[in-house]
């Protein structure tokens, strides 16, 4: 029954230190957006978990040119068309494909492959612009 308490105790943590919130989230810009999921190589590990959002959490505080910045965490799939296998989801929004460009090249990005590609197997990015 701890192990169930402390897993609750976790994910609502999770969901209120890293979702987004009405004073944190910025208008959704469609022009742009960059979809990223994760999957650790140790998702069961708390200290690569934590060590992953610190430094998750660090890089969307310090980009300069993401808009919307939401991190969230697989849920379990309730249908079949649900791919629940990853760790992590990043979704950015951009004002335009030259900004997020840049977001890729500024220091923060590197900085976070730098602390963190070593905690991951696998990363998927779908990028799409507004229609």
């Amino acid at each position: 029954m701890k192990k169930y308490i402390f897993a609750f105790l976790f994910l609502m943590v999770n969901l209120v230190s890293y979702g987004q919130t009405k004073s944190t989230i910025k208008d959704f810009d469609a022009n742009f957006a960059h979809t990223v999921y994760f999957w650790l190589q140790n998702p069961d590990s708390q200290e690569d978990r934590t060590a992953f959002e610190t430094s998750l959490q660090k890089f969307m505080d310090h980009s300069a040119y993401a808009k919307t910045k939401y991190i969230g965490i697989s849920p379990k799939p309730s249908r079949d068309v649900v791919d629940g296998s990853f760790t992590y989801a990043l979704i950015v929004t951009f004002e335009s494909a030259e900004a997020q460009q840049k977001y890729q090249d500024e220091a923060a990005h590197k900085l976070f492959i730098e602390e963190s590609s070593h905690l991951w197997t696998k990363v998927i990015v779908y990028d799409s612009t507004g229609i």
